[in-house]
């Protein structure tokens, strides 16, 4: 399969409010793309969409072949939020291991996902009493167990140190090359680079759908957050001319 998300002219309405104005792009298989802008952009709400949780006005959104949502899916795409979805009453790993008894899989597939993200040293602690960024790290590891084809990550290095964000990235695109399709989003621009296909959004409209590389050349700067603002400049000066 040449794209494992397709979203074509998707509008999305909340409150009495566009949030999204007819967005289309996709994600290659076996890519690690990056889902950039700034707060209150709109991410959430498209990966919302690609994950089959949000209520679209029109326009289509096809994961593997399938409509978002469908239950063939359910299996095949990991999605971790913004907030952590594991069980803050639980360690981190009975956390791992009670999501990896719902696939059948043995604790040892859990104990290994849990080393994978750097907590083995925090396994036997509360959720509770970790920090937001191990918190996220938990979730990531709960996502991942299933092997899943596409993985939708909202936000995950937020609260990571620099050393922890280099080896998530890593990850990443280790299971990349392993087949897994990622979506990964994030407010912080020098995370661009190191994302395989980038996809640019300000306001509810996508900016670039290209690799980091295009994009650079397209604004005619190596700096990729220059280029997000020039790219940005071009568009509000079109639409004015328009």
């Amino acid at each position: 399969m040449e794209s494992a998300i397709e979203v074509r002219d998707l509008v999305v309405e909340r409150g009495g409010r566009r949030v999204l104005h007819g967005i289309t792009c996709t994600v290659p298989t076996g890519t690690v793309a990056g889902l950039l802008g700034p707060s209150g952009s709109g991410k959430t709400t498209l990966i919302r969409a690609i994950v089959g949780v949000q209520i679209v006005k029109s326009g289509t959104v096809t994961v593997l072949g399938q409509p978002a949502g469908s239950p063939p899916l359910r299996r095949k795409v990991g999605y971790v939020t913004q907030a952590p979805s594991v069980y803050a009453d639980l360690s981190v790993r009975e956390n791992a291991r009670y999501f990896a008894a719902l696939y059948g899989l043995p604790a040892a597939v859990a104990d290994r996902a849990v080393a994978d993200v750097g907590l083995a040293g925090a396994a036997g602690q509360l959720v509770a009493d970790l920090s937001g960024g191990q918190r996220s790290r938990a979730s990531l590891a709960c996502a991942m167990l299933s092997n899943p084809d596409v993985l939708v990550l909202d936000e995950p290095t937020v609260g990571q140190d620099p050393v922890l964000r280099v080896e998530l990235w890593a990850q990443f695109h280790e299971l990349a090359a392993r087949g897994t399709t990622l979506l990964v989003s994030s407010h912080v621009m020098d995370e661009a680079g190191r994302c395989d296909r980038l996809l640019l959004i300000r306001e509810g409209r996508l900016i670039a759908d290209d690799t980091p590389a295009a994009v650079r050349t397209a604004a005619g700067t190596d700096d990729l957050e220059e280029a997000f603002l020039r790219l940005i400049r071009e568009r509000e000066s079109a639409e004015v001319t328009a």
